[in-house]
């Protein structure tokens, strides 16, 4: 990934986000009972970032950005939690055990692998087959994809 002479350097990063995969079944193609020419695969979608990495563990930082992460998690409790809700010293001790990585991105590589090269009807037996199974990230995926075809037409 990167490599940083002390904690302050800034190197190249790569990190890569999954939003999802998932096994296909070729069962799920209405075309395989009609031709019996499928084959299983796996669908995912990934965007890969690059980039320049500042290690930031700066006390200030690092208590500025975890208390607006807690904001933005904590928003939908009916009690949020705030950082002043627990003892000083132990919040702070916390703090210290936390590292910042900030990255500067310079590019961005994204892939959705959906059945795009199917049938319509394919894409949807699969994208159906996945949100039975609990899928529903990929599934509904499958499904915008054949939406978005026919709003084409």
């Amino acid at each position: 990934m990167f490599k940083c002479a002390d904690n302050r350097s800034s190197g190249n990063s790569h990190v890569v986000f999954r939003a999802g995969d998932a096994y296909i079944s070729p069962q799920w193609f209405p075309s395989k009972h009609e031709f019996h020419k499928q084959v299983p695969s796996w669908n995912y979608q990934v965007v890969h970032a690059y980039g320049r990495v500042t290690i930031r563990d700066d006390e200030r930082y690092v208590r500025g950005l975890v208390a607006r992460l807690t904001r933005i998690h904590e928003a939908f409790q009916a009690d949020p939690w705030k950082m002043t809700d627990g003892p000083r010293d132990y919040i702070n001790a916390m703090l210290k055990a936390i590292v910042g990585i900030e990255i500067e991105i310079t590019r961005l590589t994204g892939k959705s692998k959906l059945s795009q090269n199917k049938e319509n009807r394919d894409v949807e037996g699969a994208g159906n087959g996945l949100k039975e199974r609990g899928a529903h990230l990929i599934g509904d995926a499958m499904l915008a994809v054949v939406a978005g075809r026919n709003k084409k037409k």
